[in-house]
């Protein structure tokens, strides 16, 4: 499989159009066509490595995962801890901060139940490169 072939099969994996894959890492809207073997450029046209790692970081794959197929995150996938996305969303209310106890409880089944459910499972690993962190019922060690 050829680096372009990698790149147009990963991005429609992740939703995207080349195009859209394209805006998204900041390079030129044509930029990856130009990486698909042709008669002028039989093997397609090397992009930079700077390009290269704007392309992987969107699709959440590594440099070497495009170039070769092998390594296919970039990272160990993160664990989300129910506890740490209640602390992150306590920024947001009017309370300095602060949730009650029982804001707390009911964020803390929402959150829960949706990254529980198939399409919370897929929407997590899709657009964060984490899993639900199945270590205690809610997130807690």
């Amino acid at each position: 499989m050829t680096l372009f072939e990698r790149v147009k099969e990963t991005a429609k994996k992740r939703g995207y159009s080349l195009a859209e894959l394209s805006r998204r890492a900041g390079i030129g809207q044509k930029s990856i066509y130009t990486w698909k073997p042709s008669k002028t450029y039989p093997n397609g046209v090397t992009p930079s490595r700077e390009v290269l790692e704007k392309v992987s970081n969107e699709l959440n794959v590594s440099v070497d995962y495009l170039l070769s197929g092998e390594e296919q995150k970039n990272e160990t996938t993160k664990k989300v801890n129910i506890e740490e996305l209640l602390d992150g969303t306590a920024m947001l209310t009017d309370r300095d901060g602060e949730l009650t106890d029982s804001d707390r409880a009911a964020l803390r089944a929402l959150i829960s139940t949706y990254l529980q459910s198939t399409e919370g499972r897929q929407r997590l690993k899709k657009y964060s490169n984490m899993e639900l962190d199945d270590s205690g019922e809610n997130g807690d060690d």
